[in-house]
């Protein structure tokens, strides 16, 4: 589903990313940890293509295809989602008609039939209601007046109608109640299938707790140190991440 090789990246020619190498493959549930300003963030925005990071050596390909050749859009369409950490607010944008849009757009790039008003507002309020949404946010405008945890909410609604292929959550717990979180986390698990990867960035251990991780890793200064299965996280929640600098410095010493 994906492969990382080598990849450096910079923002505002500040080195972030240093040789990282990740590969997911389809149907897994990877969870990335890591202290911060590790690059964990950026990692997710490179997937999707956010202005502002440039990449100046790796590779990354998705399901065969050259990534970083891709525009946003084409990202997008092809099946790279991003949960953003805090999703921001489209002033002036209904909700529905930008979640309509947007899943029409990928039906449109598949060569399948758009959804009509009352088959996409059928399949709209049944997602929402999984999510136990308050029907009136799909009437506002997207994520203006939401709280933090009806703008997560409302980030796996839009998962949800998606559909795809690779999901990047970045911190999707992030200012979530202990309700909001279980809330999410079966909206996420119940989209777990073979044919569909999620990277899962996350601090906490809590997180992982509801969406169980098939592999772990620990991304410091740029790249993966340390990859295991869910107990490496519960190691990091008991232990922090002082025991992987002392490993890292007896490493250089050697």
């Amino acid at each position: 589903m994906l492969k990382i090789s080598n990849l450096h990246v910079e923002v505002d020619n500040k080195p972030i990313l240093n040789g990282l190498d990740l590969h997911i493959e389809a149907g897994q549930v990877h969870a990335v940890m890591g202290p911060n300003g590790a690059g964990k963030s950026t990692l997710g925005y490179v997937l999707a293509g956010r202005d502002g990071y440039t990449v100046v050596d790796g590779s990354i390909e998705f399901m065969g295809q050259d990534l970083l050749a891709m525009s946003v859009d084409e990202r997008a369409i092809a099946g790279v989602f991003l949960a953003f950490q805090y999703p921001v607010a489209i002033p002036g944008v209904n909700n529905s008609y930008f979640l309509r849009t947007a899943l029409n757009a990928r039906r449109r790039a598949r060569g399948e039939e758009e959804l009509d008003a009352m088959s996409f507002m059928r399949q709209l309020r049944e997602q929402a209601g999984l999510l136990d949404m308050d029907p009136k946010l799909l009437q506002r405008s997207v994520n203006e007046g939401f709280s933090g945890g009806e703008k997560k909410r409302n980030e796996i609604l839009q998962m949800a109608l998606l559909q795809p292929a690779l999901a990047v959550l970045d911190e999707t717990d992030s200012g979530l109640d202990i309700d909001a979180l279980r809330i999410v986390s079966e909206g996420v698990n119940r989209l777990r299938d073979d044919n569909r990867s999620m990277l899962v960035i996350t601090h906490y251990q809590r997180l992982l707790d509801h969406i169980v991780p098939d592999v772990v890793h620990v991304l410091a200064d740029g790249r993966i140190v340390a990859s295991g299965g869910k107990e490496l996280a519960l190691k990091l929640e008991d232990q922090g991440y002082a025991w992987l600098k002392q490993q890292g410095d007896t490493r250089k010493a050697s």
